[in-house]
């Protein structure tokens, strides 16, 4: 990311409402949520078409819970 994620927080908060991060728990979100998409960044690439399930449906069965 090219601006910290507080930072973008912020400014889409101005932007879209006109309002300031309320809170420090609104900030202490932001900065959870940097850790996240840094996470998701690093998967990028690494995930083929045939890792992921083709339907949600499929999806919903591979989660399943197994009863004993």
């Amino acid at each position: 990311m090219s601006k910290k994620i507080e930072r973008l927080v912020k400014e889409q908060a101005a932007t879209w409402s006109t309002v300031k991060p309320p809170n420090s728990a609104g900030e202490e979100f932001a900065t959870g949520l940097g850790d996240v998409l840094r996470g998701f960044e690093k998967l990028r690439g690494e995930l083929a078409f045939e890792d992921e399930p083709s339907s949600f449906e499929a999806a919903l069965q591979e989660t399943k819970e197994r009863n004993p």
